[in-house]
């Protein structure tokens, strides 16, 4: 498997991770939410209200398509809602090793309560919605992944170091 792909719900440290991951392996890092946004040079909550979220999660869908196709050598991190579509299920496990980074909903909202560019947590309480999004989302992440890896209580370091192991496992086996 040419790529690592990160998976999870929002703040549970794909990008972080993602990006030591990537610089200790010499790979380069793909965020699909950055990709996203350059290519439409529009922020994700603009695209949210200018044009809803069944749009973005096409936008997503297309990306991974093309990915499929062209990208090698990398470690990528994914957006928390992408998993939930089966054909993007599909094309994540296409693209490569799938690791579903998980966290206690204590973790993420500690992570993510200050940040306004998280468009999918807006509205109700941000408590309920974020405990809602997990438990709706937590089958499509353990159906798309190979690997499941906690966050809470470790650093950034720790969690690339298990990950390091587990996937030479896996490629091993």
């Amino acid at each position: 498997m040419d790529n690592l792909i990160l998976i999870g719900f929002m703040g549970a440290g794909k990008t972080t991770v993602g990006k030591l991951l990537a610089r200790e392996k010499g790979l380069q890092f793909v965020d699909t939410d950055d990709r996203i946004v350059a290519e439409q040079k529009q922020s994700i909550p603009d695209i949210f209200s200018k044009y809803g979220e069944s749009f973005f999660r096409d936008l997503e869908t297309d990306l991974l398509r093309r990915m499929k196709e062209d990208t090698r050598h990398s470690v990528i991190s994914v957006g928390g809602g992408m998993p939930v579509r089966e054909e993007n299920r599909q094309l994540l496990r296409a693209l490569g090793c799938v690791i579903y980074l998980t966290a206690e909903k204590e973790t993420i909202l500690g992570r993510v309560k200050s940040d306004g560019s998280r468009p999918m947590l807006n509205g109700e309480d941000l408590e309920q919605r974020v405990e809602r999004l997990m438990r709706e989302r937590e089958s499509s992440y353990r159906k798309a992944a190979h690997l499941c890896v906690r966050t809470d209580g470790r650093n950034v370091h720790q969690v690339a170091q298990i990950i390091r192991q587990e996937t030479r496992r896996i490629l091993d086996a």
